[in-house]
């Protein structure tokens, strides 16, 4: 099992999630989060006051498949949150050792 969290743009949320429910993953976390980056003069950002630095609004995405599922739900995530442009974002790809459904007590892979 692998979990992978993916920082994308907010407008891409509703393309993404639906690009995974596709593939047949239902399941996912979302969470808004503010991404900081060295001041490149990029117009999309908001400066943060008295730093060098930007904040630029962001939405990450977690979500935890078997194995098999790893690949096509990376193709998903890429195909629908890409925009071409500065901060499309990033996906990082975790081991997951234990997943246990607390309602039923389920583990592994009849958790997810």
């Amino acid at each position: 099992m692998k979990k992978i969290e993916a920082i994308i743009k907010p407008f891409k949320l509703d393309e993404v999630r639906e690009a995974l429910s596709e593939i047949g993953v239902t399941g996912l976390t979302v969470t808004e989060v503010k991404g900081l980056v060295a001041r490149r003069g990029t117009p999309n950002f908001i400066v943060a006051p008295n730093t060098s630095s930007t904040s630029c609004p962001k939405v990450k995405i977690e979500i935890v498949v078997a194995g098999e599922t790893v690949e096509p739900a990376l193709e998903a995530i890429i195909k629908a949150a890409h925009t071409g442009k500065i901060g499309d974002g990033k996906i990082f790809v975790t081991a997951v050792e234990q997943v246990v459904r607390i309602r039923t007590g389920e583990t592994n892979e009849a958790a997810i």
